[in-house]
């Protein structure tokens, strides 16, 4: 395929994406890329790769008539853009069971040094943009805009920082007082350093966590380890702890399964 074939085929995907968007107008998160719990990561899809997530949420030591597990989170996330220096991308989220299980969300950014020698990367994006907007209803209508910035430090690892923004008439607190935004901060380093039989390098193990402020379904953060069976399959879990227990519960713990089909 030639670059003015990708470009169109990108352009389209692209267009739809935000179409799916703007027409779409729970308590589980239903994220793009993400460090742990939010999606405080400057990570980006690559561009054409599909990515399949598998997220739930549980309680531990918990009697089964008060558990308050999580809807499991299936959800699918590509990147659109064939660019090395400007990427974005779009994804889709299936939350079982609940009554309006679709979630959609986008993002764009650059990577690390794009701009300029040791520019961080930068991400603008939406995540948990639900299809219930009805008054009469659990609305899921969140729409969390957020811009991130992200910078590589030498033996610490990468650290991220930023801010959202989202639906002031669905982000609240347990009172039901207006508590839509805050910011977004996250962490990951990776060690055990290994090759695949293709001489692929990855980390095998990488350490997460990360945290968002504000007493909404949004609030919350963790910490964990990420295991990469291969460089394109990981498994991650750990606990998970949250602002407003009102909304979410008690603490849980998460498993998460990644996969990228490049």
């Amino acid at each position: 395929m030639n670059t003015t074939s990708r470009l169109r085929n990108a352009s389209r995907i692209v267009l739809a994406a935000v179409l799916l968007c703007a027409v779409s107008a729970g308590t589980a998160m239903a994220t793009p890329s993400t460090t742990y719990f939010t999606p405080a990561t400057t990570d980006i899809q690559g561009y054409g790769v599909p990515h399949i997530t598998y997220d739930s949420y549980f309680t531990v030591f918990k009697k089964g008539e008060n558990k308050g597990d999580f809807p499991t989170d299936v959800g699918l996330t590509i990147g659109v853009l064939p660019f090395e220096k400007l990427q974005m991308e779009v994804g889709v989220d299936l939350l079982e069971p609940t009554d309006d299980p679709l979630f959609f969300n986008a993002k764009i950014g650059t990577p690390e040094g794009a701009l300029f020698k040791g520019s961080p990367a930068i991400n603008l994006g939406i995540f948990n943009v639900g299809t219930q907007t009805s008054k009469d209803k659990a609305r899921t209508d969140q729409n969390v805009g957020h811009i991130l910035f992200g910078k590589t430090i030498p033996v610490l690892g990468r650290l991220f920082a930023g801010y959202y923004l989202g639906n002031a008439a669905v982000l609240k607190n347990s009172k039901g007082e207006t508590d839509n935004h805050g910011f977004m901060v996250g962490f990951d380093h990776g060690f055990l350093p290994t090759k695949d039989k293709a001489g692929n390098e990855f980390n095998r193990m990488v350490l997460a966590a990360d945290y968002a402020s504000g007493k909404n379904v949004t609030g919350g953060g963790g910490v964990g380890l990420y295991y990469y069976i291969t460089k394109d399959i990981d498994l991650l879990t750990g606990p998970v702890w949250f602002n407003d227990s009102g909304i979410n519960g008690s603490w849980k713990w998460t498993v998460q399964l990644d996969i990228n089909f490049p």
